[in-house]
């Protein structure tokens, strides 16, 4: 393998994510700073990824890391499988597009950690500039940002009959679930723009690549991050079979996401020195927290087959594929998890603790096993999860998988969360607004009540929810990976700016809020 390089950009962005894109962007529109954006992935070029309903069709593709967990104790010693996008845009680019922000609380909560500036009064800016919300401006939303977020343009019946059920059992109708109150049931506003994904590539990245202070490189794969002393000065990374090595004149900025990001820093020799030293990496700064504090979004769900054909079964027919293609209308526009909601089933949460999303169509193991014909799903989700798990290497080399070991269920009442949630489940499919719909329920059957049968189901079929957060966390104490500008304590010239350094989980989806940290992100190092 040969080496070239040695060239020299102000800033190198490791990885084309949600928080890399937003990152080029801004820090390029000063015309005398040059960035570099390296991404691992393929250029943002298959056409699945621009039709919305397609999206999980970008599972276990050349544009997903497609990586699998350590074996599961509690989920009946099952791997999980976590898909993370693997293009430009990142997991922005192979998401289901959901837009939530979570809870004003747990942006309260990180400032209560000791995180100056990231109360929800200091975020909630940000997330206006980042968006242009087709709802128009209000105390809540921005019109003048790049991400286009709107309102699906064709929701199923199916759908419909979701928020009304909700309200049957006593939800109420929630028309903005980011509009300070989360609870209650209503549509998500999705990440789309004219019927068609905008992902932060879309948004943030295409737009500016004409910018002569702005190269992203596509294939580059960064092998390990380099040390003058504490200093960081540079990235090697590996493109066509050739070690390439750059310089950063200002900072190396990791966004390569929750699972690469920590990788990629004890790779580089910042870590816990003792595992380090175990697979031969000369330490540079024993950082103990470094892969630790990692959190997922757990979610399990009912499937029930449908008595009538109006599903989204059939909606890759050629009829709705030409519909799509010369109007951007019809069924492929779906996100497929088209309505949702937030509650609590704790008597002792003053805030949702779990989330809902709705969809017109079977959804079984990812959607890889499927049944033939028309069904529906309903899923619940522990929205702030105890357990706690983490990220270590399996090997020094920057091409081998580490090893992710979320721990789910280990810790607190999360089984207990989630069990009262699929009972919550059962009770909205189970009520009047379904019963022109309502078939034979898929799994566990109707035949299983007892709590003992739940948990089970549990165990055998929960699956991530694909919202990996926390290893790389923003804090001040011992576990702290990086400070509340997201500066790597210890070192001088690296930061980390993606979700991975969320000292908590978000309650809900997670990319609007690693948009946010980004859009934040980008002021503290530009006033650096």
């Amino acid at each position: 393998m040969s080496t070239t390089g040695g060239d020299s950009y102000d800033y190198v962005i490791v990885g084309a994510g949600s928080a890399g894109c937003v990152l080029a962007n801004r820090l390029s529109a000063d015309s005398d700073t040059d960035v570099l954006v390296l991404e691992a992935g393929t250029p943002d070029e298959k056409r699945e990824i621009g039709i919305p309903a397609a999206f999980s069709d970008l599972f276990n593709s050349e544009v997903d890391w497609a990586f699998d967990t350590e074996p599961q104790p509690e989920l009946n010693s099952r791997e999980c499988y976590w898909p993370r996008g693997k293009t430009l845009g990142g997991s922005s680019s192979i998401n289901a597009m959901i837009y939530a922000r979570g809870q004003p609380a747990d942006y309260d909560h990180w400032a209560d950690l000791g995180n100056d500036g990231w109360a929800y009064d200091d975020v909630l800016p940000y997330f206006k500039r980042a968006e242009h919300n087709e709802r128009g401006p209000s105390e809540y939303h921005g019109t003048d940002g790049p991400r286009n977020v709107a309102d699906l343009q064709q929701p199923n019946e199916l759908s419909e009959a979701f928020i009304e059920a909700g309200q049957i059992v006593g939800l109420p109708h929630n028309e903005d679930f980011n509009a300070g109150e989360q609870s209650g049931v209503g549509f998500y506003q999705v990440t789309q723009k004219d019927g068609q994904r905008h992902s932060a590539a879309d948004a943030y990245l295409k737009p500016v690549l004409g910018r002569s202070n702005l190269t992203a490189t596509t294939g580059a794969q960064v092998s390990q991050v380099r040390f003058d002393g504490r200093t960081a000065v540079g990235v090697d990374y590996v493109k066509d079979g050739s070690t390439e090595t750059v310089d950063a004149a200002e900072e190396v900025i990791l966004s390569a996401g929750t699972i690469n990001s920590p990788q990629l820093l004890m790779l580089s020799g910042v870590g816990p020195a003792e595992h380090l030293a175990a697979h031969d990496v000369s330490v540079v700064h024993d950082l103990p927290g470094v892969g630790k504090n990692l959190q997922d979004h757990l979610q399990v769900k009912l499937n029930y087959a449908c008595e009538k054909s109006v599903t989204l079964e059939g909606a890759d027919s050629l009829w709705n594929v030409l519909k799509y293609l010369l109007l951007k209308r019809g069924p492929l526009t779906s996100t497929v998890a088209e309505a949702g909601g937030f509650t609590s089933v704790s008597a002792e949460s003053d805030r949702p603790d779990i989330q809902f999303h709705f969809g017109p169509s079977y959804s079984v193991n990812h959607g890889f096993d499927n049944p033939d014909g028309h069904g529906f799903w309903l899923r619940a989700l522990c929205l702030r999860p105890e357990s706690r798990g983490e990220i270590r290497l399996q090997s020094a080399d920057p091409t081998a998988d580490p090893a992710i070991d979320p721990q789910y269920l280990t810790e607190g009442d999360d089984l207990e969360t989630l069990l009262d949630g699929l009972k919550l489940v059962r009770e909205i499919l189970g009520s009047g607004a379904f019963d022109e719909y309502r078939g034979e329920e898929v799994a566990p059957g109707t035949d299983v009540q007892s709590d003992e049968g739940l948990i089970e189901h549990i165990r055998e079929t929960a699956e991530s929810l694909y919202h990996p957060v926390g290893t790389c966390k923003m804090g001040d104490d011992e576990m702290a990976v990086v400070d509340d500008r997201l500066a790597v304590h210890g070192v001088d010239g690296l930061r980390v700016v993606d979700a991975s350094i969320m000292p908590t989980i978000t309650s809900g989806n997670t990319d609007a809020p690693t948009t946010m940290i980004a859009e934040k992100a980008a002021d503290y190092i530009l006033e650096a």
